[in-house]
């Protein structure tokens, strides 16, 4: 029933964590597989666990194209008629995928999201509710919570399950940070969801993410501006607004 599409380089601080993120995949009630795309690196260090997994495929790219790249190039890959993006230093909650899939079975909307948590290094929690709010949102509305570039994303990208095709009309943006951000505008443009009052992911926080690296602020504020802009024109679009300038 369902698709998780992980873009991995293998590197060696995060293959415990890749591990623990099929660990939780493994405890959940609905149906699903997973396409690991791995981004230009020896796919012969993929975990034991996730190898010996049949519901695991790997996609194995013959140089590095990055996240955005190889998650789009997965996204060919996917079989299912519901599909989910993750990072492989993250985890699932064992409830993450049977309510999202239910919601989406029983009321037919496009896509079902949930909160995400902070999962600290002395494995603690602290929960992040988005901006945009519990309960059905129709398409284009959600981006109306992201009132500017600068402030917070209106929905947390990994936390959206939606429908196979309509992922593909809106994948991940061409950006070498923030491609997710356009992925989550996008999507939650093109059709109607439910946000959910419920964690459905956990974002692990550690020395090694891309957020902490040193040059990660000097392209953010121009990929922010970028899928802002995007979501903006792309809501336009759908709603048949006079077209936007400047």
């Amino acid at each position: 029933m369902i698709t998780v599409v992980i873009a991995t380089r293998l590197c060696e601080d995060r293959l415990d964590y890749l591990t623990a993120m099929h660990a939780s995949l493994t405890r959940q009630a609905a149906p699903w597989e997973a396409v690991i795309a791995v981004d230009g690196v020896d796919p012969e260090r993929l975990p034991a666990p996730l190898a010996a997994d049949p519901r695991v495929r790997t996609l194995v790219l013959p140089r590095p194209v990055g996240a955005a790249c190889a998650r789009n190039l997965a996204l060919n890959e996917v079989r299912t008629e519901y599909v989910n993006w993750a990072d492989d230093d993250d985890l699932f909650p064992d409830h993450a995928m049977a309510a999202r899939l239910d919601t989406l079975q029983t009321t037919k909307v496009g896509w079902c999201a949930g909160w995400s948590e902070d999962l600290h290094p002395d494995g603690s929690t602290s929960l992040w509710r988005c901006p945009a709010p519990p309960g059905r949102h129709e398409a284009g509305d959600v981006w109306t919570y992201w009132k500017s570039p600068a402030d917070t994303i209106p929905i947390g990208p990994t936390t959206l399950l939606a429908r196979t095709a309509l992922v593909r009309a809106a994948p991940m943006g061409g950006l070498v940070q923030g491609e997710d951000y356009c992925a989550a505008v996008g999507v939650t443009c093109l059709a109607p969801g439910i946000l959910l009052r419920l964690p459905v992911y956990r974002y692990r926080k550690h020395t090694g993410q891309m957020t902490q690296a040193p040059s990660y602020d000097q392209l953010e504020s121009a990929a922010r501006e970028h899928a802002w802009q995007y979501g903006r024109s792309l809501r336009a679009a759908v709603h048949r607004e006079v077209p936007l300038h400047g």
